[in-house]
């Protein structure tokens, strides 16, 4: 993990926030680590609604639904953010130090905040969430690391809901079943969800299913709902792409005929342009299909600051694109 002076100075800001709680007789609150280590179970002992700290949009929705009112959500990373690099301020530390419980994706997702999160799981409550799946179900990158970017398959991100609800209820136990009614309708959702992605991609026809875009955000989207999918960088955006990934896909674009390729909310759209021209170049004319969320959620109070909403969002602009 690269360290910055910034992060230094994060740590420093997060280690008086660290003094100042024991100061006021909180330091002793145990909480699940980012590691997965255990202690002494925390309960809830403040005013409602508890304060709730999330990392990116996606965690953010699933705590919501979840807490419902008992619980105020405040989420670090707005719309068109990209997680993979993005830091940690001295307010986010202040943030994250007064939360009650904290809740984000996991996975290495937020690389540059892990550091700062270990720290914090070992005073509180923080849960990693989409570190509940089995390892088994993840798309291993490397050794001991997994694609983050679970939350394109609704089925894997249906089972994120047992961390929220299970760190919630061992929280606040008085209102466990509170907890459990509202992640039993929301799998009821996201079950529905899924299907009907399954149903909408299905029915593109199966030579067109090919999903070009500009990181490779979108495999276990591909993987659930089968199509192929193609990127110019990799997993983590900072990764530069070079010249040989763009004419690598120029080519299998133009041999394969795929009539339209995808920018990112959170990505720059300066290699798909780029994407584009080489196409022309060679003959093919290739469009852009749509804007598609991918580590970032849309504006909050539109339907695609959603979890359900952004779904939606990007198989009608696939559907639409690749029909």
């Amino acid at each position: 993990m690269l360290r910055s002076c910034f992060f230094h100075r994060a740590a420093l800001c997060l280690g008086m926030a660290m003094l100042t709680l024991g100061c006021n007789g909180s330091s002793d609150v145990g909480g699940r680590g980012a590691a997965g280590a255990k202690h002494e179970p925390a309960k809830f002992a403040g005013e409602y609604p508890i304060h709730a700290v999330a990392t990116t949009g996606m965690v953010a929705d699933l705590a919501k639904r979840v807490g419902g009112e008992r619980i105020n959500v405040l989420q670090l990373m707005g719309e068109g953010v990209d997680p993979h690099l993005y830091k940690a301020s001295p307010g986010d530390v202040s943030q994250l130090s007064r939360a009650d419980i904290i809740f984000y994706s996991g996975l290495h997702l937020e690389g540059k905040m892990a550091d700062v999160l270990e720290h914090l799981g070992r005073e509180k409550p923080t849960v990693a969430v989409a570190e509940a799946i089995a390892k088994d179900k993840l798309l291993q990158v490397g050794e001991h690391l997994y694609d983050p970017h679970v939350w394109f398959d609704v089925s894997l991100w249906r089972q994120t809901i047992d961390a929220i609800e299970s760190a919630l209820a061992e929280f606040d136990p008085p209102h466990k079943d509170e907890y459990r009614k509202r992640a039993e309708a929301y799998r009821a959702e996201l079950t529905e969800l899924h299907e009907e992605c399954r149903r909408r991609i299905g029915q593109i026809p199966a030579e067109r299913r090919v999903l070009v875009t500009a990181h490779d955000a979108f495999h276990y989207f591909g993987r659930a709902y089968d199509l192929e999918v193609k990127a110019i960088q990799g997993i983590s955006t900072q990764a530069e792409a070079g010249i040989k990934q763009i004419n690598d896909l120029v080519e299998f674009i133009s041999r394969r005929g795929v009539k339209a390729v995808f920018v990112e909310t959170s990505v720059s759209e300066r290699n798909i342009e780029a994407l584009v021209e080489g196409c022309r170049a060679r003959g093919h004319e290739v469009e852009i299909g749509g804007q598609l969320f991918s580590d970032a959620m849309g504006q909050p109070g539109t339907p695609e600051g959603t979890y359900a909403g952004m779904v939606r969002h990007n198989v009608e602009a696939m559907v639409k694109a690749l029909e």
